[in-house]
């Protein structure tokens, strides 16, 4: 699944090319998404986009009626910026052709992703309303954390893969910031101090923006926004390295499931 980094990347991807435009025209091929693309989806059409943003794994473009179109990936979507008159793939499903002659195409052939126009602050939408701050902005503290660790005895690595208490920090981002902040993945969060939760703070964010700036984690069935895989996988220390030396000390990386998600973790460098 495309997570933080990636869609930042796709964001940043597809800004350029439609940021100012207005929509000319919008072609859905298929409705049946993991919820229906919006029925009033026809109504964007003559609207310019003003702002490109993303919340947590979603990509919001904000129109100047006031309203915002609401994207998400799912499992194994992409956007890609196309010509208009481009020849549409098997799971292309919707396409939104804007002033310039370009078209941004949707493609997921699992059909898991989002497409919905929505009313209002977009912050209030149920999709987005119980989210957590974003963990590269100045919402995301330590005392924040510290105050979502205090009374739990769960695993951190569940905790910060929570979305209530930090977005975007997935299996994969998870793993690799624990490892940066030398902390086992299984240590229960209420008993982490204050300067450990300070390292994993700072992990967290270091390890999200080098994904960022690598494109992303290469993952099967991700791409860019121009159809290239991300890289940041060749930097991982130990996420999907289970019986492998470690990168920094030699001893072999070991292999659990925490909250029925594989975990990655070095048993000397990680305490």
């Amino acid at each position: 699944m495309p997570e933080l980094p990636e869609v930042e990347t796709t964001r940043r991807g597809i800004e350029p090319h439609v940021l100012g435009t207005r929509i000319t025209n919008i072609i859905v091929r298929r409705w049946d998404l993991r919820q229906p693309v919006s029925h009033d989806i026809d109504q964007i059409e003559g609207k310019q986009i003003q702002h490109v943003l993303r919340r947590s794994k979603y990509l919001l473009l904000s129109l100047d009626d006031g309203c915002t179109l609401l994207i998400h990936l799912g499992m194994s979507g992409s956007l890609r910026i196309l010509e208009s008159g481009d020849e549409w793939k098997t799971h292309d499903h919707l396409g939104i052709s804007v002033s310039h002659g370009k078209q941004l195409r949707f493609h997921d052939p699992r059909r898991f992703g989002l497409v919905l126009r929505i009313t209002g602050n977009p912050d209030s939408h149920p999709l987005l309303n119980h989210l957590g701050p974003e963990p590269l902005e100045n919402g995301f503290t330590q005392s924040h954390l510290k105050a979502a660790c205090a009374k739990r005895s769960s695993a951190i690595k569940s905790v910060i893969m929570d979305a209530k208490v930090v977005v975007g920090v997935g299996n994969i981002y998870a793993s690799e910031a624990l490892f940066r902040a030398g902390i086992q993945p299984r240590t229960p969060a209420q008993r982490l101090t204050s300067p450990k939760l300070e390292k994993l703070l700072t992990a967290i964010r270091i390890v999200l923006s080098e994904a960022i700036e690598e494109g992303g984690t290469t993952l099967r069935d991700f791409l860019h926004s121009d159809g290239q895989p991300g890289y940041f996988k060749q930097k991982l220390f130990v996420y999907d390295r289970a019986g492998e030396p470690c990168r920094v000390c030699d001893s072999t990386i070991r292999h659990a499931v925490i909250a029925q998600r594989s975990t990655y973790w070095c048993p000397i460098c990680q305490k």
